[in-house]
């Protein structure tokens, strides 16, 4: 594929200015000269942020699947597209070419074809990290109907809410599925989900775990018997370029969380652009995102992003921590990954343990770390730098959303120079801006503000399903034509963007704008700290004052607490100044985190604030009981 490698810092520059100058040529040279489009476009943007109405490549007609797999095959059809690495390192790892990977998703796509399952339609996708997961998204687009899939570790209530939310009529589950030592019972949680779905016709199961399960008459179909009767022949449907291709629900502070839909042709151009650009992929690279399919990280960076660009992509199925801490470091020295993406806590907890796990295992092959879901802090930066890259691999500490559909702001390895906790330079197309509170850009460069994109993207989410009103006043009420991502940032004498966690996270005490990221940097350098998170809570004098919640390594737990207490502030005075001392440190074993990762800090706000008679939405926590542990335990 052309035009896509950027080569140096000084090359950067050039892109980006032309980018920005002329953004509509820009996308439009990548979207020509890179895909297959069944109908050119009539326009490449029409947008207005005030609506907010976003098109791009108006009026084209295409299939998303076409440019994942059919055009690979006359001159790839046998290259892997797919490796499955199960949970057990015992069971055999699958390689899927993109002839197999073509045969059956058509297979499945006639499946839901013949399930009564038309364009447009919602299919609920509850699988686990198994190939059935990527085969039924591609299925789905195949046909034009609209995948939306929920993590298979979210509790059956979670489930339902999101099937009724977006009005799916099948849902496509597995038997159970394996997670480190146990065995999940995926199957019996949808049954009590569909118990509230009246929309729901039909349940595919496929098998993983081959438990008994009860399977309902009329409703129920084993999917294995369906997929050997279908055709491996599906003709692709063609897609206008705004069609939805799918609804992921992501977390509201309040309410029910919010199904952002993300549409097929812009989607497409971005996700293939960064994936190329962030990664430098090159042809035979061995591509692992240790997501689950369930996020957006998954649906960008496992299926669509590498396929698009006919890379190898990994499916983990399992864990970091099984059958030992050495897993990761196992799998990459077994298919000799060469670039690959995990999260800041994944990095912190292998952190912790021994660096015979690493050290064990051959990691020559690797060219480039990522990480995703949180900025990562600088002692896990360092620690990855220097035991997994061996100070040779650059490390891309992406900045995005499920709202933007994928990166924005990333180092392009061997380009950029990085800087730990620094997201560096937003990517080609990309327009950020700092904002203050009153809704003035700041401009020039050691600024600190409230982060926006002031033009659109071809990734962004368009809409919240069934919900346009709160769409608009969610990312476009705040600042009048631009997209609020929420989030607060830096950008320092050279231009670099850090980001400093969410405006909400953003403490302003005795007057000064505190970041809670710098300061969990400070705290997470003291020897006998695991994690912290820190919130603010009211005042008399101060106005807010900072609570921090930190998690010790077990060197830690039999030291005296209130000497920790004092060691943790004085390492923040050092760091940071006096100013930014905590009035009070609570040492609990666990925090509020969602199953990708980020810490639920508006529990911990109200837990700070002890107005815990209203947490909003729990329903994406991976550990709900350490939110009453917390409480209980509170200062």
């Amino acid at each position: 594929m052309s035009n896509y490698h950027i080569k140096n810092l000084e090359e950067y520059f050039q892109v980006y200015r032309k980018s920005v100058r002329d953004p509509e040529s820009f996308w439009e040279e990548i979207a020509e000269e890179n895909f297959i489009w069944r109908k050119r476009w009539e326009k490449v943007l029409e947008y207005d942020f005030k609506k907010p109405e976003i098109s791009w490549y108006k009026d084209a007609k295409l299939n998303i699947t076409e440019n994942c797999i059919d055009r690979h095959l006359y001159a790839h059809g046998d290259k892997t597209a797919i490796i499955f690495e199960p949970n057990d390192p015992s069971e055999m790892a699958q390689h899927i070419s993109y002839q197999e990977l073509h045969d059956r998703v058509c297979r499945f796509a006639n499946v839901l074809l013949n399930q009564g399952v038309t364009k447009g339609d919602r299919v609920c996708i509850y699988l686990p990290m198994i190939p059935e997961l990527p085969v039924a998204l591609l299925a789905c687009a195949r046909i034009g109907a609209i995948h939306s899939v929920v993590f298979a570790g979210f509790s059956s209530q979670a489930l339902s809410s999101r099937i009724n939310d977006s009005d799916c009529k099948i849902v496509v589950t597995s038997d159970g599925s394996y997670r480190g030592n146990k065995t999940i019972d995926l199957k019996g949680i949808v049954d009590e989900a569909v118990l509230s779905c009246p929309g729901v016709k039909t349940v595919l199961v496929a098998k993983r775990t081959n438990t008994e399960i009860a399977m309902i008459e009329n409703r129920d179909k084993w999917l294995q018997p369906l997929l050997d009767q279908a055709s491996n022949n599906c003709e692709p449907e063609i897609m206008d370029a705004e069609d939805p291709l799918f609804i992921l629900y992501t977390s509201g502070s309040t309410g029910k969380p919010k199904g952002m839909v993300h549409t097929t042709a812009g989607y497409m151009v971005f996700i293939a652009h960064t994936f190329k650009n962030v990664f430098q992929y090159r042809e035979n690279d061995i591509f692992w995102c240790t997501a689950d399919i369930g996020w957006v990280t998954g649906h960008s960076y496992i299926v669509y992003g590498p396929l698009l660009n006919g890379a190898t992509t990994i499916l983990f199925e399992g864990i970091p921590s099984y059958p030992d801490f050495g897993r990761f470091w196992e799998v990459i020295e077994k298919h000799k990954v060469t670039q690959f993406y995990t999260a800041p806590t994944a990095i912190r907890a292998l952190a912790k343990e021994s660096l015979e796990f690493s050290e064990g295992h051959d990691l020559s092959s690797l060219k480039i770390l990522g990480s995703v879901g949180e900025p990562i802090n600088e002692e896990a930066w360092h620690w990855y730098n220097d035991n997994i890259g061996k100070k040779q691999c650059p490390i891309v500490d992406t900045w995005w959303q499920t709202e933007t559909g994928g990166i924005l702001i990333s180092p392009i390895p061997y380009s950029t120079p990085t800087i730990p906790t620094y997201a560096t330079l937003p990517l080609p197309g990309v327009q950020p801006a700092l904002m203050d509170d009153e809704g003035r850009e700041l401009k020039g460069n050691q600024v600190n503000g409230r982060l926006c994109i002031k033009f659109p993207w071809p990734g962004m989410a368009r809409t919240i399903w069934g919900n346009h009103e709160r769409y608009k006043e969610t990312y476009f009420s705040t600042f009048e034509n631009y997209y609020f991502s929420g989030d607060g940032a830096l950008r320092d004498s050279t231009g670099y963007y850090r980001i400093t966690g969410r405006v909400d996270d953003v403490i302003i005490v005795s007057g000064h704008n505190l970041g809670t990221a710098p300061i969990e940097d400070a705290i997470n350098e003291h020897p006998a700290v695991a994690e912290s998170a820190i919130v603010g809570f009211p005042h008399d004098v101060k106005g807010n004052a900072l609570y921090g919640f930190v998690i010790l390594k077990e060197t830690g737990e039999s030291r005296v607490q209130d000497n920790l207490r004092k060691e943790i502030n004085q390492i923040i005075s050092e760091h940071i100044g006096p100013i930014a001392k905590l009035d009070k440190i609570q040492f609990t074993r666990g925090l509020p985190k969602t199953r990708s990762g980020k810490i639920m800090r508006r529990i911990l706000r109200k837990i700070a604030e002890k107005d815990t008679s209203n947490l909003g939405d729990t329903s994406t926590l991976l550990d709900p009981d350490v939110v009453e542990e917390i409480i209980k335990n509170s200062l």
